[in-house]
């Protein structure tokens, strides 16, 4: 039990961080307010990951890509979060991201819908 409460409340934690950062200047947000709905979505997300153990999704990285998706109105592209994210467009940094967001299929966290377009699956099961 004290486990449990010990990482919830690092969860919390982490949600605090996520929704006070954002991920960074090349990810604008119209007003304060659009942006907490959208980073709402990542509260399931990142509890299941830390509830289920899962250090890499709940890793500082993982979550400011989590929150560049959270804030797209849509799919996005590798280049496009690496940008978000405040990385360059070298093709190492591309290739670092295709990886991360491919881990992130393999957990269900995002979609590829098509190949090299990523989306939260939290809303395309919404749809």
């Amino acid at each position: 039990m004290e486990t449990e409460l010990s990482r919830l409340q690092i969860t919390r934690e982490t949600m605090t961080e996520v929704l006070a950062d954002g991920p960074g200047p090349a990810a604008p947000v119209p007003d304060g307010e659009s942006a907490v709905v959208p980073l709402a979505e990542l509260v399931p997300v990142l509890l299941a990951a830390e509830a289920s153990g899962d250090a890499t999704v709940t890793s500082e990285a993982y979550r400011r890509i989590l929150v560049v998706f959270a804030q797209a109105p849509g799919p996005l592209r590798c280049m496009d979060v690496c940008v978000g994210v405040g990385l360059g467009t070298a093709a190492n940094h591309v290739e670092g991201m295709r990886s991360k967001l491919k881990r992130l299929v393999e957990r269900g966290i995002l979609l590829e819908a098509e190949s090299g377009l990523f989306a939260l699956a939290s809303r395309a099961g919404a749809r």
